[in-house]
């Protein structure tokens, strides 16, 4: 049996895919919450902020607030589903937590952020009624409407389908949308602005690392026991995806920086896209779209030391102690 083939596999022994069962243990230690993170010093910093920079972060937790609801409908509906490794459900289940931890944290964050209820109520039909929003949105709902309709992986096309999917939300919504949100973030604390909501995305890019590294391990799998569906139209296919992503969150970029901002503007945030765009093909094994470098030192240079520092070290507060590290030069 292979790990698209339909069925339900129950037993964890003998264990096919013990991978998939060390990044569900990995997963575990890194446990979180959202009570543990401090957004007290924010609300200063909120009162110093121009009205460019208030727009650009009041349309950045807008995004924040649906952005990891769409993930978890995508595990249950379609990826859970055709997976049949208890392992990789294991894993599956884990990561599903970690979503309902991340969409607490930005309902945290706006609760804190937005203090009058319109605007809150406003903020969360963001992808109804903000274009750049609502164009995210609708890529991602085209990929989830792509296999909604797929009980079992019959054929090559329904295989290479769940791939594109697969891909799809690791690539370029976990990989390229969220990417393009840290690095806002990022850019505000290389400033000494919104500590608080840094720390807070710290164990999120973690959460979202750890997620789209073992999506990509899911797809070498299938790339080592289905060779056929790896072909060059499966690439071609993969590097218009991420065009198209690249394309969607360039409009958001326009929308939150506007003619530009101190170290912050859409034409350097178009080749940050591109270079994160060009690391996703690269890890699937496929060509290079772009070409073009990170323009952003603060992404490689951030407080490295202090997230290597955070991720290792054994904090009482914490319900778990984090094991491990981050590569950012892997990553960003």
């Amino acid at each position: 049996m292979t790990l698209l083939d339909p069925g339900m596999d129950l037993t964890l022994r003998p264990m096919r895919y013990p991978d998939f069962y060390d990044r569900y243990r990995a997963a575990i230690r890194n446990t979180w919450t959202v009570e543990e993170v401090d957004l007290a010093s924010d609300l200063a910093d909120l009162g110093k902020l121009t009205p460019e920079e208030l727009h650009l972060v009041k349309r950045l937790v807008a995004f924040f607030a649906t952005g990891d609801s769409i993930v978890a409908n995508n595990l249950v509906l379609n990826l859970y589903k055709h997976v049949n490794s208890p392992e990789a459900r294991l894993y599956l289940s884990r990561q599903l937590f970690e979503e309902a931890v991340h969409v607490q944290f930005y309902l945290t964050l706006l609760d804190t952020y937005l203090t009058e209820d319109a605007e809150r109520t406003q903020a969360f039909a963001a992808i109804e009624h903000i274009p750049s929003i609502r164009a995210k949105g609708e890529f991602c709902f085209k990929w989830i409407d792509s296999i909604s309709g797929l009980d079992e992986l019959r054929t090559v096309e329904d295989r290479r389908g769940f791939l594109l999917n697969l891909i799809c939300f690791a690539a370029c919504i976990e990989g390229l949308f969220f990417y393009g949100a840290f690095a806002y973030v990022y850019w505000l604390r290389s400033r000494g602005l919104l500590n608080g909501l840094a720390s807070g995305t710290n164990w999120v890019f973690r959460d979202e690392s750890l997620h789209m590294d073992f999506a990509f391990a899911v797809v070498d799998t299938v790339r080592a026991e289905e060779p056929e569906l790896f072909d060059d139209g499966l690439a071609a296919q993969v590097t218009e995806m991420l065009e198209e992503a690249v394309a969607a969150e360039l409009a958001f970029a326009h929308d939150l920086c506007g003619d530009g901002l101190p170290g912050m503007s859409a034409t350097d945030m178009r080749a940050y896209l591109e270079y994160v765009a060009d690391r996703r093909l690269a890890r699937l094994g496929m060509p290079a779209r772009y070409g073009t470098a990170n323009p952003f030192a603060f992404m490689e240079l951030q407080d490295v030391q202090e997230l290597s520092n955070f991720f290792e070290r054994r904090v009482s507060a914490y319900q778990v102690a984090v094991e491990g590290s981050v590569a950012f030069d892997e990553d960003f």
